[in-house]
C-alpha cells in the first residue's frame, strides 16, 4: 500500500456567498483564467469569458464536461450562481418524471431525487478539480430562523440560498464538498437608536469576507485564513495562485500559446460547436431542446428519425408539434441517450 506524506497541492473548491450586489462575481473573476457558466445572466457587464446561459440541467452538465476537457486553457470554472443551477436541477427532475412541481412526488421523494442528482453534479465538479481547474460556486444568502438543540430560543442566521425546502438536502452537500466557504457581507460598525430609543439602524458598512464558522453564518476554510478580512482577492491569492501553478506545471497538449492566452478572448463560437448558428433550426422549437441541438450539431430530422423509430411520432411530425412533456421529459431529460441513438442511427445510414 502506497503511503503519501505531506501536503498535496491541488485545485481548490470554493463557495462564495452573500447578499446580492456585494461583489461575489467580481471576486470570482479575479481567480486564475476564469470561465463563467452564468446561470442567471448577471455577468453581462463584466469583461469575462463565459459560455452561453444554460437553459436546461442537461445543458449545464454538458458545459461542465466541456470545461473539463479544457485543462490548461482555463484555470477556474465559476458557476454563477449555484442556487439558480439548483432550480435547473429541480426542473429537469420534474420533467423527467412528468411532474409539475417537486411537491407532486409525495413523501418528500422529490427532494431525495434532487439531493441524489445534485450529489452526482458535485462529483462531476470534483473531476474538474482533479483535472487541475479551480471550481468556484457563487451563491446568494438567505436569512433563516435557527435553533440549536442545546439552547433555548431561536435566532436569525445566514445560510446558502439553495431553495426554501431543498436547502436541508443540498446545502449540506455543497458545504461538505467545498474546501472554503466564504461568507461576504457588509460589516456594521455600530447600531444607533432614534431620539425615542425605539427604532434602530446600522451605521457604517465595509465589505468583509468571513472565513470561520459563526452562530450568525456558515463559513469554513482549511488554510489558516483569519476569521475576517476585507473583500480583496489578495488575501487568498497565496492559496489559489500557488495551487494553480502546481496544478498546471506539467505540460498539457491542449494548452494554447501564451500569446493567445493573453491577447485573444475565449470565443466558443469559433473554437467549438457550443454557439453554432441556429438559423437553420425552427425558432419555435423550445429553447431548452434547441440549445442542446445547437451544441451537438443535431438537425431536426435527426431527432425525427429516432423518435419515429421508437414509435412516439411519425417521422414527418414537426418537433414543435411534440407534446411539451415529451420534449422536456424525454428529449431534454434523457438527452445523452437520445444523442447516442442519433449517433447510432447515422452509422447505419447507407451511402
Amino acid at each position: 500500500m502506497q503511503v503519501i506524506s505531506g501536503k498535496v497541492e491541488k485545485a481548490k473548491k470554493v463557495v462564495l456567498y452573500g447578499p446580492e450586489g456585494i461583489g461575489k462575481s467580481m471576486l470570482a473573476a479575479q481567480f486564475p483564467r476564469p470561465i463563467f457558466i452564468d446561470t442567471e445572466g448577471s455577468t453581462t457587464e463584466m469583461n469575462v469569458d463565459r459560455v452561453p446561459k444554460p437553459t436546461s440541467w442537461e445543458m449545464l452538465r454538458q458545459q461542465v464536461e466541456w470545461v473539463k476537457q479544457q485543462a490548461g486553457r482555463f484555470g477556474t470554472l465559476v458557476i454563477d450562481t449555484i442556487d439558480w443551477a439548483e432550480m435547473l436541477c429541480v426542473e429537469g427532475i420534474c420533467a423527467r418524471h412528468g411532474k409539475k412541481g417537486i411537491e407532486d412526488f409525495g413523501y418528500g421523494n422529490g427532494y431525495v431525487y434532487t439531493k441524489e442528482e445534485f450529489g452526482r453534479f458535485l462529483n462531476l465538479l470534483s473531476d474538474i478539480v482533479d483535472a487541475g481547474i479551480h471550481v468556484v460556486l457563487v451563491a446568494h444568502a438567505q436569512i433563516i430562523k435557527f435553533e440549536q438543540p442545546d439552547e433555548m430560543g431561536a435566532y436569525d442566521r445566514y445560510q446558502l440560498k439553495l431553495g426554501k425546502k431543498t436547502s436541508s438536502q443540498t446545502a449540506p452537500l455543497v458545504k461538505e464538498w467545498a474546501d472554503m466557504v466564504l461568507f461576504i457581507n457588509y460589516k456594521t460598525f455600530s447600531v444607533a437608536a432614534d431620539q425615542k430609543g425605539i427604532k434602530h439602524k446600522g451605521q457604517g458598512g465595509v465589505r468583509t469576507v468571513y472565513a470561520s464558522h459563526h452562530p450568525a453564518w456558515d463559513a469554513k476554510n482549511r488554510h489558516g485564513l483569519p476569521d475576517e478580512f476585507p473583500l480583496d482577492y489578495a488575501h487568498i491569492a497565496h492559496i489559489i495562485n500557488v495551487t494553480a501553478a502546481a496544478a498546471t506545471a506539467p505540460a498539457s497538449p491542449v494548452t494554447p500559446p501564451a500569446s493567445q492566452q493573453q491577447t485573444q478572448p475565449v470565443q466558443p463560437s469559433q473554437q467549438t460547436n457550443m454557439q453554432q448558428s441556429t438559423s437553420d433550426l425552427d425558432p419555435s422549437i423550445p429553447r431548452s431542446l434547441r440549445d442542446l441541438m445547437v451544441q451537438h450539431q443535431v438537425k431536426e430530422i435527426d431527432i425525427q428519425i429516432v423518435v419515429s423509430q421508437k414509435g412516439y411520432y411519425p417521422i414527418d411530425t414537426p418537433i414543435i408539434n411534440y407534446d411539451p412533456g415529451f420534449i422536456n421529459g424525454v428529449l431534454v431529460g434523457a438527452w445523452q441517450q437520445v444523442y447516442g441513438m442519433i449517433q447510432e442511427a447515422k452509422k447505419n445510414v447507407p451511402f
